[in-house]
């Protein structure tokens, strides 16, 4: 008997074929394929999630031709979680296709650091300022010690929690949300739960997890507050 095209796309992409027998023929709620099938798209999501987070927000700085309320200190902190990943990477000589994609991240973070500056009439100072990270970037990778490095990789969920703190702040304090994308940020805080889901399975309720978390919880008070603010700036123009 021929495959169906869902079967096919589904087993070995997402659930083993026990799985798809238990859930989507049998209709049992099987725990473990349950779990199985929540963490295997939890972590298509944060793939998804890393490759496209940030490419809403910089189009939209680009089509706007406006960074208001944008906080440069969070787009510098998300520069910095970004890079950090690809500081350890290359440090630790991992093949490049492993972190490809992190390394485009990390460009649309620059680009939008680079917008936010050039918005304000600081084009020099965000020429001189990205060459510069790129540069320490680099020197970090080659040259810093493999302590140091490690330690720089472990301070990227702080440096990424401390990011949508400050951008947060900055929406209240302004009483509007700017041009924030809020596409951006749904992507970002449903990635943000795919990485808790994969967080509970392979280290259960470690500080990580709890880092994890309250990165999640900040990406839905930030979607909270797009969403909030949009509708009472209708509600006015109404």
């Amino acid at each position: 008997m021929a495959t169906s095209p869902f079967k096919a796309l589904l087993v070995g992409n997402v659930m083993p074929e026990k799985c798809y027998e238990e859930i989507l023929v049998n209709f049992h709620w099987h725990v473990q394929c349950v779990m199985y099938v929540l963490t295997k798209a939890a972590g298509l999501w944060i793939m998804l999630d890393t490759l496209l987070a940030q490419l809403p927000q910089l189009l939209r700085v680009l089509w706007k031709g406006s960074a208001e309320g944008l906080s440069l200190t969070s787009a510098l902190l998300q520069l910095y979680a970004l890079s950090c990943p690809v500081i350890y990477a290359k440090a630790n000589n991992f093949p490049f296709f492993a972190w490809a994609d992190r390394l485009l991240t990390v460009a649309q973070a620059a680009a939008i650091v680079f917008l936010i500056l050039h918005y304000r009439g600081e084009t020099l100072k965000g020429l001189l300022l990205l060459p510069g990270c790129g540069g320490v970037m680099l020197l970090l990778a080659s040259r810093a010690a493999a302590k140091v490095v490690t330690l720089i990789q472990a301070s990227s969920s702080v440096a990424a929690i401390a990011s949508k703190a400050v951008q947060t702040f900055t929406n209240y304090s302004h009483g509007h949300t700017g041009q924030l994308s809020g596409l951006s940020v749904a992507l970002t805080g449903v990635g943000s739960l795919g990485v808790v889901v994969v967080s509970l399975q392979e280290a259960g309720g470690s500080l990580a997890t709890l880092l994890d978390t309250l990165s999640a919880g900040l990406s839905l008070l930030l979607l909270a507050q797009v969403l909030c603010y949009s509708s009472s700036a209708k509600k006015k123009r109404d």
